[in-house]
């Protein structure tokens, strides 16, 4: 078998986000091999701006372009929030050592997830799960479903007791700063 080298590790600004994060860093550093970071962003992450729609603007719509330019501004702090995020991650892990790519795509995470995977020719991509209930997931879809079904390679989710470790280790980390 060969050995580790590339780990996909995607996630949001979520607490379950944190715990991807830190699960995949443990791995890297644990193998040696390099870590792609990821963000998606996407309508369903939450702090993700939403599309104003007014029933003036479908009727007329060079009469309401104002609710467009605020939703615009708002999508570019969202996508500054992310690229902030990546950026944070980046630092902590390079200061244990560990090799580091980032990359942040808009659309479907999922697809996105698998589709850079495919790419960079990934050995595991580490994500999480959000907790949703069965009918909820075959109504709304689940990231994590999608990507075990589709992924090139193996596919590591992250579970509610590793969220509770991470949320240790941050609490842990805030107060030696």
């Amino acid at each position: 078998m060969d050995p580790m080298q590339k780990i996909l590790a995607a996630f949001d600004s979520s607490e379950t986000g944190f715990a991807v994060f830190r699960e995949a860093l443990d791995l890297a550093r644990a193998t040696g091999a390099r870590l792609l970071l990821m963000h998606v962003l996407s309508n369903d992450e939450e702090g993700s701006p939403s599309l104003p729609i007014t029933f003036a603007s479908q009727l007329y719509p060079s009469l309401d372009d104002e609710p467009l330019k605020q939703y615009l501004e708002h999508w570019k702090a969202f996508e500054r929030r992310g690229l902030e995020l990546l950026n944070e991650r980046q630092v902590q892990a390079e200061a244990q050592g560990v090799t580091v790519e980032t990359h942040q795509a808009s659309g479907n995470p999922g697809r996105k997830i698998c589709d850079l995977a495919r790419a960079q020719q990934v050995d595991l991509i580490v994500l999480g799960r959000r907790g949703r209930s069965t009918l909820s997931e075959v109504l709304l879809g689940s990231v994590s479903h999608y990507v075990l079904h589709h992924a090139p390679c193996s596919v590591y989710v992250v579970h509610r007791k590793a969220r509770a470790r991470a949320a240790a280790a941050e609490t842990l980390q805030n107060a030696t700063n």
